[in-house]
């Protein structure tokens, strides 16, 4: 099985044991500060320990490194590293805002540069998006096309919450040259 099937099984089992989950008082929880420094929940629990049962499962042999349980070696020859956010909007999913998915990705070496392969589910409905170096991007199966001539906008994006009155007057040239304006 290619790493990337391995990261979409694991992206949809997460999504199959939360997507009931989300905005219920079972999602919460406080089980002190994971890995990463933020509270863990138990939606990010569950959800990591999905991926890591499914891992053990097919003894996939590598080291994981997850955002709540921090690093896991499975292996002691592991061929590389799965980097974990198994619910990436923790908050949201907890409130049960309709803005969080899982990330997962594998690297070779011990290196963001080294990643080759990624996967991310919305966990709201279970669109996937995922890629492997050299093999492309897809959206639920579908190739994502990109453009190959140099894009013909730019995009400027601008957070201006708290801005003062003068901020807006300095910043009025750039709004002034744009075709499009999109507010949050």
């Amino acid at each position: 099985m290619e790493i990337v099937e391995i990261l979409r099984e694991a992206s949809n089992q997460i999504y199959q044991n939360v997507k009931d989950l989300a905005g219920t008082e079972d999602a919460a929880g406080d089980f002190g500060r994971g890995a990463g420094g933020d509270i863990s929940r138990n939606i990010d629990i569950i959800a990591e320990k999905t991926v890591l049962d499914y891992l053990k499962k097919i003894n996939f042999e590598c080291v994981v490194l997850g955002e709540e349980c921090g690093r896991v070696e499975l292996s002691e020859n592991p061929k590389g590293y799965i980097i974990m956010d198994a619910i990436d909007g923790s908050a949201n999913a907890v409130r049960g805002v309709p803005f969080f998915c899982s990330s997962l990705a594998f690297a070779t070496e011990n290196k963001l540069s080294s990643i080759t392969d990624g996967v991310i589910t919305d966990l709201t409905n279970g669109d996937m998006y995922w890629a492997s170096k050299g093999k492309g991007a897809f959206f639920n199966e579908k190739p994502i096309k990109v453009q190959q001539k140099e894009p013909i906008y730019k995009i400027v994006g601008i957070n201006t919450s708290g801005g003062s009155n003068e901020l807006m007057k300095r910043m009025y040239p750039i709004f002034q040259n744009h075709n499009h304006t999109r507010h949050f």
